[in-house]
């Protein structure tokens, strides 16, 4: 996994100590501008930001709630995007006036960051996008899910569960 503000080489690529070779993925700003962007294409909830931008990179960078969270509390005190709770505690995040005005004043940086992710977004040779896709989904869920605490009786079904995805995945 990539960190998220060491900037993209011109390839796409990062040169940091994670995933590959990976660097991190944006420089200064440059998550801002991006979660900022895709608010303003449509209002999201945190997850689906997370997701989104997993998808535009193939999968080879998720960023974590402790990036994606802080980052959404920053833009909303900086008046860029207002939250609102919807059912179950989630907040679903819109951009305001002054996020579209902050947004325009730095096209060329939001255009360049969005362009990067795209041509980083390319799946390895041997790795198809659905399965990239499904295997971030699969990360997710259980980071959510181990993100509370589990019985014993449920950390035995979890790691059950577990084994036998993985020897179900080897037979393939």
């Amino acid at each position: 996994m990539r960190h998220f503000e060491e900037g993209l080489d011109r390839g796409g690529r990062g040169g940091g100590r994670h995933g590959g070779g990976g660097g991190r993925v944006f420089g200064h700003g440059g998550l801002r501008l991006v979660l900022l962007q895709l608010i303003a294409d449509k209002p999201r909830h945190g997850y689906e930001l997370i997701k989104e931008i997993g998808d535009r990179l193939g999968g080879s960078y998720s960023p974590s709630p402790g990036v994606i969270y802080p980052t959404l509390t920053l833009l909303e005190e900086l008046g860029y995007t207002t939250m609102d709770e919807s059912g179950g505690g989630r907040k679903l995040y819109t951009i305001t006036d002054a996020g579209q005005a902050f947004l325009a004043d730095n096209r060329a940086a939001a255009d360049a960051m969005l362009a990067r992710m795209q041509d980083a977004g390319g799946s390895a040779p041997g790795r198809p996008p659905q399965v990239v896709r499904a295997i971030e989904n699969f990360k997710m869920a259980v980071r959510m899910r181990l993100a509370s605490p589990l019985s014993d009786e449920q950390a035995h079904a979890f790691a059950q569960l577990l084994d036998q995805t993985t020897q179900s995945i080897e037979r393939i």
